[in-house]
């Protein structure tokens, strides 16, 4: 059976993807430094232009443009330490407290089903004081032998975080060179459709991280401010991470509601804290869904929960941790060649 040409074409074309597709899951673990890298430059290559527009040179101006960059994600993670620093002397102090009155609680209502439980707050207590606050040597030995344990993959999570800049950094000095070099990499007769699919994407990728960045500030200021109000001492970290952190979908989020929990249950021992949490994360999620992602991300570029949490296990599974991080943005990228892929089917003899 001859095949025609455009069948030909067709077949080498799906070789030369498949090809690719295997070579990205077998590298994932190399590559994806690499992306993400190429993903921080394409977000910084905007500000990298205006800078040039100022007279500011190319060089100077991606070296200022990464130093803004690193400093936002550093400081997203140093939030974490005031919240930290005061959670463990609450656990120490409060939380044999807290199983104690979950005990007093508790108790007669098991007694009812025979079954007897005693709980020993001194004891709790002293066990916690133990390991809350062990000498630094005995910290410092604990992070010996786990990085003895896990020194490769350390060393491979520390040298792709220097990797990462550099990557972008130098993308970031010949961006429109490397673009034009691409695009003469396509052949002729393709380029108009090629150029006008790589269009769409940048489209639908700068209108998501556009919206994206609105909707992590006014829900940073939202949670901060309503859990100010129900009179949360670490409500200025807690609320900040946990409206920055929404742009890892249900990860950054759930991480977020699981520290105001344990804030305000440590803090307040008693419902209130759980509930005051519910009120504001709740309310927090409806505006979100309702008004402050459609109206800024868009409902078009919207993509089902189901199948962002699918997308988020999948890049998870496969490229780990930087898979996470890039689930959402590479998801808009696919959500275009669905909507490709949809419409040439539906044009397609496949469809008559």
């Amino acid at each position: 059976m001859l095949l025609s040409p455009a069948a030909k074409n067709a077949l080498i074309w799906l070789g030369i993807a498949a090809a690719a597709l295997w070579l990205m899951w077998l590298l994932g673990g190399i590559l994806m430094p690499f992306l993400v890298g190429i993903t921080l430059a394409y977000v910084l290559h905007p500000l990298v232009e205006r800078l040039k527009r100022w007279h500011i040179p190319r060089p100077l101006g991606a070296a200022v443009a990464l130093v803004v960059a690193i400093g936002l994600f550093v400081g997203l993670f140093l939030l974490l330490v005031p919240v930290v620093t005061e959670l463990l002397p609450l656990i120490r102090e409060k939380f044999p407290l807290l199983l104690q009155t979950l005990a007093d609680w508790g108790t007669p209502l098991l007694a009812r089903f025979d079954i007897h439980l005693q709980f020993d707050v001194t004891s709790m207590r002293q066990t916690l004081s133990k390991y809350l606050t062990a000498h630094g040597e005995d910290w410092a030995a604990m992070l010996l032998r786990s990085a003895s344990s896990g020194g490769a993959s350390l060393l491979m999570l520390l040298g792709n975080l220097v990797l990462i800049p550099v990557v972008a950094f130098y993308l970031l000095l010949d961006w429109s060179q490397t673009l034009q070099r691409l695009a003469g990499l396509v052949p002729p007769r393709h380029r108009a459709a090629v150029l006008s699919f790589f269009h769409d994407c940048d489209v639908i990728l700068g209108q998501y991280l556009r919206g994206q960045l609105l909707v992590m500030l006014i829900l940073a200021f939202y949670y901060s401010v309503g859990l100010l109000l129900a009179g949360f001492n670490l409500a200025l970290p807690v609320g900040i991470f946990t409206g920055l952190a929404v742009f890892v979908p249900y990860v950054g989020f759930g991480l977020g509601l699981l520290l105001a929990l344990l804030a305000g249950v440590l803090q307040f021992l008693s419902w209130y804290g759980v509930i005051a949490v519910a009120v504001v994360y709740g309310i927090g999620q409806l505006i979100e869904s309702m008004y402050v992602t459609p109206k800024f991300v868009g409902e078009s570029i919207g993509l089902h929960p189901l199948l962002v949490i699918f997308i988020l296990l999948a890049f998870g599974t496969l490229f780990g941790f930087w898979g996470i991080l890039l689930a959402l943005p590479a998801g808009s990228v696919l959500l275009v060649v669905a909507r490709r892929a949809l419409a040439w089917y539906r044009r397609s003899a496949l469809f008559v």
